[in-house]
């Protein structure tokens, strides 16, 4: 059954990979292996230079992991997208595997059914954005082998915890709110488990393993006087009521509805469904009456009322997920400049599929012969809701596309500009500079472009070979970058020319390519 479950996973998602348009942060851990080269911080080592992270809080893991996949299978959607959709899957069996040393096969397998059912979970691996996919994988992975270490007393298994850890934090240092809402709980739950296996050597060996995984954000700190922390750990109490909002809608799945995809309003040319496959999702869409929230909330608040059934390891299990949740969503809640969207409330997860299965299982063994049969409804009921939503989404990506930042245009732009001859391509607006470099190989001359000095614009505007990409009227993610920057060239002498407007396939204008003339 747990196969089952990761395959259901995988099935699930493969449909997703191909129907939207590579976004800049998603594309953005490649910035360090394709021209124009960045990053935040690097080292030299050996005549070479190893970039270390690409913001003070995000590092390059990600980078080293697909730089021999990317040399290997070349760049695509799908070499960008399969390996997350497949760290996914992994986090799933690593979570029933971990499920199953706490709390048994029953619980285990109710809690890898419902994280491979889980919209935002799924969605958010296929398009890793976040990035969070591997924050989940490492994660998870570190929990298994703390409880391996518990169990079995091998101190190897504590060090590989640590490290994965310290990894996680590597990869993004948002890790910590999740860690240390972990650590907390350990605190609370397991005191005395903790006091019995701990001593120095031991102490020893978790720190040297977190500290061999973080080192590239440990060096970084400490030869930038802890930059991460000073920048990125700013309290702000003013939105709490909107990211608690923002906590219900990713719980019950609709988060991303309006963001990532478009709306039927905006959507002038609707995709019919072309194959069996596409009319079964949005037959089944029409059917269920196009559902956009899943029963996760209530299942939450089911299996906080049965808690009190279940007792010992189980009912410590069921703390345990609630502080950690509870503390990392509060340091999240209390960011600036964090905790506003999806991909933060999802480094959550799986502590709250972990709350429910524990409890649901638990509750199964104490409610005598109708236990069973009621928690294995009430799990179909909960993934069940969970799939009809993830449909939806199928259904309206098909039918309306991406958004803005999400659009299949990139791809038409792409191709586009392999066959211009430019010294210089100005990205003007967010969100094109990124996936460009990786959808071409770092072969286009791109650079960020609209904000020089007047003298350094106006020989960049009389140069022939400048060529300027920007959002289409109205679709700017900064709205007016295209405008100032043509009333700065006509103060200048010049007057801008439209060389194309790329549309999408939804007869929707994304981006328009321009050049400047001499008045």
């Amino acid at each position: 059954m747990a196969y089952a479950a990761v395959l259901f996973y995988l099935l699930t998602g493969m449909p997703f990979l191909r129907h939207l348009g590579l976004e800049n942060d998603e594309a953005l851990f490649a910035s360090p292996l394709f021209a124009p080269k960045a990053w935040h911080y690097k080292i030299r080592l050996f005549h070479s230079d190893f970039p270390l992270l690409l913001m003070s809080y995000l590092g390059t893991l990600k980078t080293f992991i697909y730089k021999p996949l990317f040399r290997w299978f070349g760049t695509g959607i799908l070499v960008t997208r399969v390996p997350m959709l497949l760290a996914g899957a992994l986090t799933v069996w690593l979570f029933y595997l971990f499920l199953r040393r706490i709390a048994g096969e029953r619980t285990a397998l109710i809690g890898c059914w419902l994280l491979a059912a889980d919209s935002l979970f799924l969605l958010t691996s296929c398009f890793d954005w976040g990035p969070v996919a591997l924050q989940h994988l490492l994660t998870v992975g570190g929990l298994l082998l703390v409880v391996h270490f518990y169990q079995e007393r091998r101190e190897f298994s504590l060090f590989a915890a640590f490290l994965l850890f310290g990894l996680a934090v590597w990869d993004k240092a948002l890790a910590l709110w999740l860690l240390t809402g972990c650590g907390l709980a350990a605190i609370l739950t397991l005191r005395r488990q903790i006091l019995d296996t701990l001593n120095l050597r031991r102490l020893g060996l978790a720190v040297a393993g977190f500290c061999v995984g973080a080192s590239p954000f440990l060096i970084y700190n400490v030869t930038h006087h802890f930059d991460t922390l000073r920048e990125n750990a700013t309290r702000d109490f003013s939105d709490i009521p909107g990211r608690a909002r923002l906590l219900l809608n990713t719980l019950d799945g609709q988060g991303m509805f309006g963001w990532f995809i478009q709306e039927d309003a905006d959507t002038p040319k609707p995709h019919l469904p072309s194959d069996g496959f596409e009319k079964l999702s949005a037959d089944l869409s029409a059917i269920a009456g196009h559902p956009r929230t899943g029963l996760m909330i209530y299942g939450l608040i089911l299996a906080l009322l049965l808690a009190p059934l279940a007792r010992g390891p189980e009912l410590r299990a069921i703390l345990f997920a609630l502080i950690a949740a509870t503390a990392a969503w509060l340091q999240m809640a209390t960011t600036r400049g964090a905790g506003g969207s999806v991909h933060h409330v999802i480094l959550l997860w799986p502590m709250p599929a972990m709350l429910v299965a524990v409890s649901l299982g638990a509750a199964s063994r104490r409610l005598g012969k109708a236990g069973l049969p009621a928690v294995a409804a009430v799990v179909v009921l909960l993934a069940g809701s969970d799939l009809l939503v993830t449909n939806e989404y199928y259904a309206v990506m098909l039918r309306n596309g991406g958004s803005v930042t999400w659009t299949s245009a990139v791809f038409t732009l792409s191709g586009y500009m392999k066959s211009q001859q430019a010294t210089n391509v100005f990205c003007v607006d967010w969100g094109i500079m990124d996936s460009l470099r990786l959808l071409n190989r770092g072969r286009l001359p791109l650079r960020w472009g609209g904000d020089e000095p007047d003298s350094e614009l106006a020989s960049l505007l009389a140069d022939p070979g400048s060529i300027f990409l920007g959002h289409a009227a109205g679709r700017e993610v900064f709205p007016g970058k295209t405008a100032a920057l043509t009333a700065r060239a006509a103060r200048l002498g010049f007057s801008r020319e439209v060389m194309a407007e790329i549309g999408d396939s939804f007869g929707r204008p994304m981006y328009e390519v321009f050049r400047f003339h001499p008045q």
